[in-house]
């Protein structure tokens, strides 16, 4: 069955109106369409709930990280700390240059309003992520992406389909930052406040993952 035609526009309206706020009956769902799945992190705060909602389920789907060589050192001990702890399957995805290369032949990160700001979220985000996608060839994409986060994914369905057929689940997308905690604390879950997204570079602003895909 392709991907076209595992969820029709009805079946999408029924899961998002009946499972919208239920992040299990999503994963169950989503996971219950036979496709091969993965789920991406940034190890941002509160990132193992996602993933332990998700292995929990399917203990070997393909973990992917698009890791920018920009992250803290806490949010790599984070990293290796909730792989171990729920046997991740992890794909971890790197820029083709490294952070020492390219920073000795461009210099720092450019700022926000430089216009080489887009051509470097290309090369650390967008880029190892669409190398991923060829990669691993998943049919349904599991994300943490939650509506307070940015305007645009505040205007988002929990389950919604990318032009390509990608079937896009977020089952956190209507979950508060307690209730994020709550789950950590209940099933006893390592966390990370010390996080940073240099494609990004503020609060509230989309990085272009979610835009481009």
């Amino acid at each position: 069955m392709s991907t076209a035609t595992a969820v029709s526009a009805a079946e999408l309206a029924r899961v998002n109106a009946e499972h919208g706020h239920d992040a299990a009956a999503l994963v169950a769902w989503a996971l219950g369409l036979g496709q091969t799945p993965i789920v991406t992190t940034n190890f941002r705060p509160f990132e193992a709930v996602i993933l332990h909602l998700v292995t929990r389920v399917q203990p070997g789907v393909p973990v992917v990280w698009m890791d920018n060589g920009y992250n803290t050192d806490a949010t790599y001990r984070f990293a290796d700390a909730v792989t171990k702890q729920l046997g991740l399957n992890l794909k971890i995805y790197l820029p083709r240059r490294s952070r020492a290369h390219r920073e000795a032949v461009e210099g720092p990160t450019p700022a926000l309003d430089d216009p080489r700001h887009a051509a470097f979220t290309e090369e650390v985000k967008l880029e190892p992520f669409a190398r991923a996608l060829r990669e691993t060839a998943p049919r349904v994409w599991f994300t943490a992406l939650r509506a307070t986060d940015t305007a645009v994914r505040a205007q988002m369905e929990p389950v919604s389909i990318n032009p390509d057929g990608l079937i896009k689940v977020a089952p956190l997308l209507h979950w508060s930052s307690k209730q994020l905690h709550e789950y950590c604390q209940q099933h006893g879950l390592p966390n990370n406040f010390d996080y940073v997204d240099p494609t990004k570079g503020e609060d509230n602003r989309e990085c272009g993952l979610h835009l481009a895909h």
